[in-house]
């Protein structure tokens, strides 16, 4: 019985530990009034923060990519990215949900088995947006914030801002990158 009570008590002490972890980070916010007509259309990824391994094995061959956010009906998103990977051009496509919250998405990976709790966290429509990712698969997860500008060209305080932003979400300086622009699969994003 004891043995029981050890257990019962180790799990609740894990859950209480994990929620102080979550409730010492600030809320993931959305960008209020958010309008989806103006935040379509082509956005380049300028920099990123993640707290998966894969993220930071790779990040080091990452270069600017483009994505083109176009609406498909029922207030859905449709985001495809176009990145060079090894010597040919990639394109990945999400079908962004909408959910009851404007500016929040909900995203499916049967590739992958994975969901995803997608905010627009920051934009001002004609130079920069800043989106953060929640990726559950299984009893795992993991965070992603986006930076993206209309241009390759972003001014230095937004990415500043960014900086600071994915460190208030717990990301590490290991965990956030400022990518280099490259000029590798833009016309293929068309």
């Amino acid at each position: 019985m004891m043995a029981i009570w050890l257990s019962v008590g180790l799990s609740l002490l894990c859950v209480l530990q994990t929620r102080a972890q979550n409730e010492a980070l600030p809320a993931i916010p959305v960008q209020p009034d958010f309008r989806q007509d103006e935040f379509t259309g082509k956005w380049y990824s300028i920099g990123m923060a993640s707290n998966s391994q894969w993220f930071k094995d790779k990040k080091h061959l990452m270069t600017t990519c483009v994505t083109i956010v176009t609406p498909v009906g029922d207030g859905n998103l449709n985001q495809t990215s176009t990145f060079p990977r090894n010597d040919r051009c990639e394109k990945r496509t999400m079908m962004l949900e909408r959910t009851s919250q404007p500016g929040r998405f909900y995203y499916k990976s049967l590739r992958w088995g994975s969901d995803h709790d997608v905010r627009v966290v920051e934009t001002n429509y004609n130079e920069y947006a800043v989106m953060f990712t929640t990726k559950s698969k299984g009893s795992g997860n993991f965070n992603m914030a986006v930076l993206y500008g209309r241009s390759q060209d972003l001014r230095p305080e937004l990415k500043k801002n960014f900086i600071e932003f994915a460190k208030s979400q717990g990301f590490t300086d290991d965990s956030i990158i400022i990518l280099p622009k490259s000029d590798k699969c833009m016309e293929e994003a068309e």
